[in-house]
């Protein structure tokens, strides 16, 4: 009789809402654990140094033990770009909350840009520069980085719809000439004098100048 009320006790423990609720806490924090241990090598070696023996070996655990977790090594970068997106989205956001004008918009964005990629570089460098060779973002990953991108996209639309300029070329060039001088800018800097903040070096202090060449070529007469 003792067995049989021992046995019902622990099926109650292990199917119990509460027993169930902390074990998939744990495997969460252990998920994010290893994410964040994964940034700190792609940021010390490279973005494509990642490997599965020396995550494990910074985890202290065996290398299969990380399949627990993640299909392979893919799908961990699937999840910081995802990650990194996610991040990158809130920023651009910030940016929306505080400018007035286009100008200001686009000052703002370049330098949130900047600051980003050097706050966060191994995550911009898998996001926007694709260092990995062979990894493809999931389909529900690249949801999440075309709706950060979207956000910039939909700002910029509303402040022409309301009058602040008037652009030469198509949006959709407009767009990308601006993200592209945003990024080239960012990515010299962080090739050149990573170690100086947003605003000083070479390119990091060219963003006002960028932004003086955009709005006489597209400012109202």
């Amino acid at each position: 009789m003792l067995e049989k009320t021992n046995h019902i006790r622990n099926m109650t423990d292990e199917s119990s809402p509460t027993r169930l609720t902390r074990r998939q806490r744990n495997h969460e924090a252990m998920k994010q654990t290893i994410l964040e241990t994964a940034r700190m090598i792609m940021r010390a070696e490279g973005v494509a140094a990642l490997t599965i023996q020396e995550l494990a070996r910074r985890l202290e655990i065996r290398p299969p033990s990380l399949y627990n977790y993640f299909k392979g090594k893919m799908d961990i970068y699937d999840h910081l770009f995802r990650q990194g997106f996610e991040l990158f989205a809130r920023t651009m956001q910030a940016v929306g909350d505080t400018s007035e004008t286009y100008w200001d918009d686009m000052r703002l964005s370049m330098e949130a840009y900047m600051s980003f990629a050097q706050e966060n570089p191994e995550l911009f460098q898998l996001c926007f520069e694709r260092h990995v060779p062979g990894f493809e973002p999931s389909e529900e990953s690249m949801q999440v980085a075309n709706q950060a991108r979207e956000i910039s996209a939909t700002r910029i639309a509303a402040l022409i719809e309301g009058g602040d300029f008037v652009p030469r070329i198509p949006f959709e060039k407009m767009f990308y000439l601006v993200f592209a001088l945003m990024h080239g800018l960012t990515a010299l800097h962080l090739a050149n004098e990573p170690q100086l903040p947003q605003g000083q070096g070479r390119y990091g202090s060219l963003i006002p100048e960028a932004v003086e060449v955009f709005e006489k070529a597209w400012k109202y007469d």
